[in-house]
């Protein structure tokens, strides 16, 4: 097939296959839509998606689960992110067309820091209770026989004893437990005990620390003259409700009379066998945002304020579900800025109270004088509506982590240089 590349394009097989190109794959869909029949890459059904069709609502598996998840990086390249979402649910058309549905064929091995992990099953915070969970399966699991899984992390074991599930099924199986305070890479080793395997022997993890960027300290004569107002606000694949199911193995009996000898009674034994019942068990995380002007902000009105003043914010976050035990309150708020595109600065949020009804607020800024949680808002902003984003993340569950995209506005009207009036003293 390269060779008939080659031969397409012009471009000797010896010179296409010695490290200076890359090619970019997209898995086909040949389907047929509204009664034509149609070949498309995800990328191409999102953005038909995007033009008003039905398409989602007609073929969701295919174009919106089967063929964007059929191929996807697993280290950033050619301008596209590695992709650490779900990989079993619908997507969005955003996270299609920014990530999804392709694949590179490199022909020299990428450059990477040394000792770098390329792929990683789970990316965590720091100093963050989580969930991390494999797939036993495996012959039959039951009280007679039952199985369990070992985590191993940095030389710490955690067992989860008594995984029960019928022959031919399979049970999730999970441990909770805090990330350390610093940010580094980890291998966790699993293994299993009695008839089940796991799904996986090696799990890797990233603990990453999010509170890295926050904004530079802005100042009074600040300009950005190029600045061109975001048109869309981010996605991160907000997950906002996971179910699992636990097997409850319960005997059903079955008495058999058996006859005696000539010289012994007859007796009646249970050859029952076990049954298995499945118990099922949800969490949803839902929430609000709300940005307001800083008190200090002398000339405010409701939401209307001048650029260069303040802001604060307050984000909410309550979590639902019938297995405590297995899920985690939302833990982290990370809030981005329309000045910067929603890149490059950020603020992490501080939680201030609760764990499954939770608040965060911003930090205290070192730039404030009088310390206040606050952002400033630049003063080169120009006026019309300010749209903060924020990213609700680490509410953990046996299938994952739920987050959710929250956003808040306030009105520019002017900027603060016309609260300012310099006049000579009277004599």
């Amino acid at each position: 097939m390269i060779r008939l590349i080659s031969q397409d394009t012009g471009i000797s097989f010896e010179n296409l296959t010695n490290g200076e190109y890359k090619i970019l794959l997209e898995p086909v869909a040949y389907v047929t839509y509204n009664g034509i029949r149609m070949a498309m890459t995800a990328t191409e059904a999102a953005y038909y998606s995007r033009m008003g069709t039905n398409i989602r609502d007609m073929l969701p598996n295919v174009f919106f689960k089967n063929v964007p998840l059929a191929m996807f990086l697993e280290t950033p390249d050619l301008g596209y992110p590695a992709w650490s979402g779900p990989r079993d649910q619908l997507v969005t058309e955003e996270q299609i067309i920014s990530s999804l549905g392709l694949g590179i064929i490199r022909f020299k091995e990428q450059e990477q820091e040394p000792g770098e992990i390329m792929t990683y099953d789970y990316v965590y915070r720091v100093n963050t209770q989580v969930i991390t969970s494999v797939i036993v399966r495996g012959g039959q699991s039951d009280p007679d026989y039952p199985a369990s899984v070992r985590f191993n992390i940095k030389g710490k074991n955690y067992t989860v004893n008594n995984v029960y599930y019928p022959e031919g099924g399979e049970q999730l199986a999970w441990i909770r437990w805090t990330t350390p305070d610093t940010p580094q890479d980890i291998t966790i080793q699993v293994s299993g005990g009695g008839g089940g395997h796991p799904s996986k022997g090696t799990i890797h993890v990233k603990v990453v620390d999010l509170d890295k960027n926050p904004p530079p300290n802005p100042v009074a004569d600040d300009r950005n003259d190029s600045y061109m107002k975001p048109t869309s606000l981010p996605s991160n694949g907000q997950m906002k409700e996971a179910s699992w199911s636990i097997w409850r193995p319960w005997w059903h009996e079955y008495w058999v009379y058996h006859d005696g000898g000539e010289d012994e009674d007859g007796y009646w034994e249970d050859e029952g066998w076990w049954e298995f019942d499945l118990d099922w068990y949800q969490a949803s995380l839902s929430g609000g945002m709300d940005i307001y002007p800083d008190e200090k902000n002398p000339t405010a009105s409701n939401d209307t304020i001048k650029s260069g003043y303040g802001i604060n914010q307050t984000v909410t976050a309550d979590v639902s579900t019938n297995q405590s035990g297995a899920v985690t309150g939302a833990q982290n708020a990370v809030t981005y800025f329309p000045e910067f595109n929603y890149q490059t600065y950020w603020r992490l949020l501080e939680r201030i109270s609760g764990d499954y009804h939770s608040q965060f607020v911003f930090k205290e800024n070192e730039y404030s004088t009088f310390n206040r949680r606050t952002h400033f808002t630049p003063i080169w902003m120009p006026d019309g509506t300010y749209t903060a984003y924020t990213c609700l993340l680490d509410c953990w569950t046996p299938k994952g982590m739920l987050s959710l995209d929250l956003s808040d506005h306030v009105e520019i009207q002017g900027n603060l240089w016309l609260d300012w009036h310099i006049a000579p003293v009277s004599p």
